[in-house]
Order: C-alpha cells, then structure tokens, then sequence
C-alpha cells in the first residue's frame, strides 16, 4: 500500500497517477482522452533568438493515455494519438507515435515515491519530435527515472499538493537520441479542484543542438469518476529551428 500521507489524496484523485512516481493501486484503470491545438509564428534559430516563421504553424493531435495497475508497485501504461497540422512546407494527417511501457516503484516511504519507467515507441506518419518533419523517426526506446512527494502542508492553508521530477533518455532510431526533463506541481484547492503546472523540457545529445522547454498551466474539476481539465501550453525557450507554439488543452479523465 502507498504511505498513509498519500493514500486518502491518491485514492481521491486521479492527479496523483498523473504523476507517474506513484503507481495505481492492483486492479485500478485510468484514461485520460486529451485534444491539444498549438499554433506558431515564430522560432527559435540555433541561437536561440525568437524569429518570424515564413508562415504560420499548426498541429493538432487527440491523444488516449491508459494505466493500469497489474500489482502494487507495477503499472503499465499505454499512448497513443491522431495528428494534423500544416506549415510552410507540408500538410499533414495521421497517426502519431504508439508508445508502450511499464513503471515499477522502487521507493516509497512518508509520501515519497520513486519509479523506474521503460518503454518503447513506434513511429507514426505524424510528427515524432516537434522539431521534425511529419514522417521521420522510426523506433524507439525510453528509461526514466521519476521521483515525487506528497502530502497536506500548513503552509498550503492545510492544503494536499504534490511534485514530481521525471529524468528520462530516449534512444532513437531516425532522429537524434534526447534527454528530457518533466516538472509537475499540483496544489488540491478543495475536494473538488485542482491546479496543475507543469514544464517539459528537452535536447538532442548528437548532431546539431536542438532543444526545447514548455511551460503548461490548468485547472482540473472533478465530478465522482470523471474529471476535466483546461489549461494553456506555451513555449518558452528553445533551439535550432524549434517553434514558439502556444494553444489550449483539453482533457477528459476517467478512473476505474
């Protein structure tokens, strides 16, 4: 069982599994449907100055993200999603990565959780990395690290919050291998709210230097099962011919 200061809030809520150090509970199902529409007008040069684009960039996708808890410290997730969007160069429409794994906990002790995630990803006809062309990449394989900690804090007004750090190297073939890093903060407003941030960051480690990082807001609300999410992404720094894109999300999750 997930230590008693984080049991009550992951049993209550989905953000928790969000946050993937904490696995879900034996026998537990959760899905989250999310719609993303990014819109560009500039880039990011190898210098990383922001520079106009020839024309405006769009991509839209609808992703399925699926966990489930085969034990108590296994979780096996799945993703996939639908692409389409245009630029310059190309208009594009179909599907994008398939991506399959498991997450296993290593730690868990006073409302910390630590897990080691592997898995591979198969390329689609849509875009595989945001700085390359729709099409490219074939197969790959990730190892992250993701450690969290939570629990209910008096400096929060007595509030249940939680944050988590994802470390994670991808191998790929057909692209340039990368590092990332995922940030994420959730503070529970009531029973029934939650405020989400998050910041995706990444580089390429051969070839030319490309790199990225995104910061995402949202609020999530919660009806019994089901809860809803709107929020914003925008990029914040970037380079080597990376968009600045921005736009909302949407997402539906469902915990069974």
């Amino acid at each position: 069982m997930k230590a008693l200061a984080v049991a009550g809030l992951a049993a209550a809520w989905p953000g928790m599994a969000l946050a993937g150090a904490w696995p879900l509970d034996r026998g537990d199902t959760q899905v989250i449907i999310k719609a993303e529409r990014m819109r560009a007008s500039e880039g990011f040069d190898i210098d990383s100055t922001r520079r106009p684009l020839l024309s405006e960039r769009e991509d839209e996708s609808l992703s399925v993200f699926v966990e489930h808890g085969l034990t108590d410290r296994w979780t096996l997730q799945v993703r996939s999603e639908y692409q389409r969007g245009q630029d310059a160069f190309v208009d594009y429409e179909g599907d994008g990565p398939v991506e399959i794994g498991l997450r296993y906990q290593l730690l868990r002790a006073a409302g910390t959780s630590v897990s080691l995630y592997g898995g591979y990803v198969r390329a689609g006809e849509g875009r595989n990395a945001g700085y390359a062309a729709p099409g490219a990449g074939d197969h790959d394989w990730e190892v992250r690290v993701l450690a969290g900690h939570g629990g209910r804090y008096a400096w929060l007004g007595g509030r249940d919050a939680f944050a988590e750090v994802q470390l994670a190297h991808r191998f790929r073939d057909g692209l340039p291998d990368e590092d990332r890093l995922d940030l994420m903060f959730g503070l529970h407003v009531d029973a029934d709210w939650m405020v989400l941030n998050q910041i995706y960051a990444g580089r390429t480690t051969e070839g030319p230097t490309v790199n990225w990082s995104h910061v995402e807001s949202s609020v999530v609300r919660r009806w019994g099962d089901w809860s809803f999410q709107a929020g914003w992404r925008q990029a914040i720094s970037g380079r080597g011919e990376v968009t600045a894109q921005q736009g909302p999300v949407l997402a539906i999750w469902r915990r069974f």
